[in-house]
């Protein structure tokens, strides 16, 4: 049986996020789940994320792992990406693949765009509320090296994202309950982590010490940004995870 794959999309976005990305991986067999995290369906109302935890992100996608026949393939993208971090500990998975992930607890972020970011969400007000989406920063860092139609195209369909959720993955040290924490240990699943070699929301250097705390392989992708899965070149990242995929054994053969 050719293993299902779930693809989980990062902040502000939706399961759309991989509408291009899937494709090679349908057309060699694979089903492939893009579910909205909670509260990020196109006709949900803004205020459906205030207050919503990475936990329960991850609990969410965990169920969506344990529904399936059998255990998927975990491709997640930036906060997507640490979401199947913290689901991998809640449910058998086969391999993870993160996208630009987000860093877990205890990776601190290594350039002045994440410090200013996490800065920006230090006051407990962001904590319960929800937080619209920054269009003007979306498309000058991690949209920038889409063509512009597309590129706008996507920016229309941003959402607004948990300002919780922001705040644990972005504040992690100043969250007592260690919420986006892994756990002690390489994960149990063989994990890939990829990033783009000009991306600066979670740039290389973050990348490297994430797939290190991870257990993880690493990979940089020359030339490329933030957006991996639909910027120019998305094709070439799903081509080297498509490869990975059969070195580690997990991928059906052709």
């Amino acid at each position: 049986m050719v293993a299902p794959i779930v693809m989980v999309h990062g902040a502000f976005c939706g399961g759309w996020a991989f509408e291009a990305f899937r494709a090679p991986f349908e057309a060699a067999g694979h089903t492939v789940h893009t579910p909205d995290l909670r509260g990020h369906a196109e006709g949900d109302r803004a205020e459906a994320v205030a207050g919503v935890s990475m936990s329960v992100y991850a609990k969410d996608i965990a169920d969506v792992c344990a529904s399936l026949a059998e255990p998927p393939i975990l491709i997640g993208h930036s906060l997507g990406g640490l979401v199947c971090q913290l689901a991998v500990r809640r449910a058998p998975v086969k391999a993870l693949i993160l996208l630009a992930p987000s860093p877990p607890w205890g990776v601190a972020g290594s350039s002045m765009e994440e410090a200013v970011t996490a800065f920006g969400l230090m006051v407990g007000a962001a904590w319960s509320h929800s937080i619209s989406p920054d269009r003007t920063l979306m498309r000058t860092y991690s949209l920038d090296r889409m063509p512009k139609p597309e590129r706008e195209a996507a920016v229309q369909r941003l959402r607004p994202e948990s300002g919780r959720a922001l705040w644990e993955a972005l504040n992690w040290w100043l969250d007592p309950f260690m919420t986006t924490s892994v756990g002690v240990g390489a994960l149990e699943a063989p994990c890939l982590v990829m990033v783009g070699q000009r991306d600066v929301v979670h740039p290389p250097m973050t990348a490297r010490q994430t797939a290190a705390r991870l257990g993880a392989e690493y990979r940089e992708m020359p030339g490329m940004s933030h957006w991996l899965l639909g910027e120019t070149g998305w094709q070439d990242v799903a081509s080297a995870a498509w490869d990975w995929l059969a070195q580690v054994k997990v991928r059906d053969p052709a």
